[in-house]
């Protein structure tokens, strides 16, 4: 969609307030890792996963982690970013960067893990802070063991470092309130219904 000048203007003023908000200082996105680091971040993550469960499958967890973490990256190469999150969206939003928001990320990690046809695992979307006034909505992929909730599960969130996975369990991921995406697009619907009901009201 075409921005006319004031609504660029509008994106512009909100993206400074973003970054007065949530304290995103940062110019660049993190420099790449070393191959070292970025193997240890694997085995990190293929223990936090196995940690979800004891019939998690070792194999399915180990290509979990190494995909959440390799696939993180390799998006933020196709989505041509080179800026902080907040800016890399304010990009996007004006048309100059193709992809890159947290529901790009988030859409996109996800099908590349569905394609691994997990049997231990679960694969959520979910999304966080739609009803808070100062911080905008936010989407992830959480991970669970088979038939657990996102609430037993672990939040891989590649948008947050600019493609460099950002993992926690979803109860601890301090400042997002993670819900399913089902309950939050079944809120929205009631607010846009009552919305309709106060006009028709009016």
């Amino acid at each position: 969609m075409a921005f006319d000048l004031q609504s660029k203007l509008m994106v512009c003023i909100l993206a400074l307030a973003l970054f007065l908000v949530q304290g995103c200082a940062s110019s660049r996105p993190p420099a790449e890792l070393s191959p070292m680091v970025e193997t240890q971040r694997i085995r990190d993550l293929n223990h936090a996963i196995l940690r979800l469960g004891d019939a998690i499958d070792p194999d399915e967890a180990q290509r979990a982690a190494q995909i959440s973490i390799e696939y993180s990256r390799e998006l933020a190469h196709h989505y041509e970013v080179s800026s902080s999150p907040v800016m890399h969206n304010l990009l996007v939003n004006l048309g100059l960067k193709p992809r890159g928001l947290c529901v790009d990320w988030t859409a996109d990690l996800l099908a590349r893990l569905k394609q691994e046809r997990f049997h231990s695992l679960d694969l959520h979307w979910a999304i966080a802070n739609y009803e808070t006034t100062f911080r905008l909505e936010h989407s992830t992929v959480v991970v669970s063991a088979r038939g657990d909730s996102i609430y037993r599960g672990l939040v891989l969130d590649p948008w947050r470092h600019s493609g460099q996975l950002y993992w926690a369990p979803t109860l601890g991921d301090v400042g997002y309130a993670w819900k399913p995406q089902a309950e939050i697009h079944a809120l929205k619907r009631e607010h846009r219904e009552a919305r309709a009901n106060q006009r028709i009201v009016q």
